[in-house]
């Protein structure tokens, strides 16, 4: 038997914020989980969640970061409130 093994993926990533692109070292569980990641360009930082590797610049304030977050959130729960919309 195998042993599974987590999975290290190079991705790029938006700003929050700005949309500004970032490359990310992400490590994924064998079954899909997000375990870490990092910011490998310059000029950005990571956003804390649990479930997706989030990115945002450096040179923008708390607020408007946690602002966006929201936003970016918000956009799940309007998709899970209506799950046949596109129908």
């Amino acid at each position: 038997m195998s042993k599974s093994e987590n999975k290290n993926v190079v991705e790029v990533h938006g700003c929050l914020v700005c949309a500004k692109l970032f490359d990310m070292l992400v490590e994924y569980t064998p079954e899909g989980g997000l375990l870490n990641c990092t910011v490998t360009s310059p000029g950005g930082h990571i956003v804390p969640d649990e479930q997706r590797p989030l990115v945002a610049c450096d040179t923008h304030t708390v607020e408007d970061i946690e602002i966006a977050y929201i936003g970016w959130q918000s956009r799940f729960r309007e998709d899970s409130d209506n799950p046949h919309e596109d129908e």
